[in-house]
């Protein structure tokens, strides 16, 4: 029989399901920290923890964030995707992927797909001044995922 999820609230759930996923994110987090001391302080013991740990996962997309992919054609030189980025970051982007091909005849094309849920401008006037750097040849939206 194939196995079923179910997407539940977490304050119905019993108490365990969110200590193990604290756990899990506590053990991705602190490397220095051994399991025996995460689960410790969490409150769970490694046999609970090796129950549910990989059946209890986390759902974080927010159903109010927006994707926005970015298109550009740029020149191939050090330091271009750097002030790209960093004109992303700036108006507190955050930045889901990032493709680029390899650059032919001096030319790559990039892809970077952001999530506006937390940008204090718009994509708009960050795709402006990103148009103004040096080596952008091209700058455009390629598409929004709405709400």
């Amino acid at each position: 029989m194939a196995e079923r999820y179910l997407l539940v609230s977490e304050d119905v759930c019993p108490a365990i399901f969110g200590k193990v996923v604290q756990a899990k994110k506590l053990l991705t987090l602190y490397k220095d920290k051994t399991q025996t001391e995460i689960l410790n302080e969490v409150g769970i013991s490694r046999s609970a923890f090796y129950k549910y740990k990989d059946k209890v996962f986390v759902y974080d997309r927010l159903p109010h964030s927006k994707v926005v992919s970015l298109y550009f054609v740029v020149e191939d030189f050090s330091g271009i995707l750097h002030a790209i980025i960093g004109e992303i970051a700036k108006s507190k982007g955050n930045i889901l992927t990032i493709n680029q091909n390899v650059p032919q005849n001096g030319i790559a094309d990039v892809i970077i797909s952001i999530d506006t849920e937390c940008m204090i401008e718009n994509v708009d006037a960050v795709l402006k001044r990103i148009s103004e750097i040096n080596g952008v040849r091209r700058s455009e939206i390629l598409n929004r995922e709405m709400e």
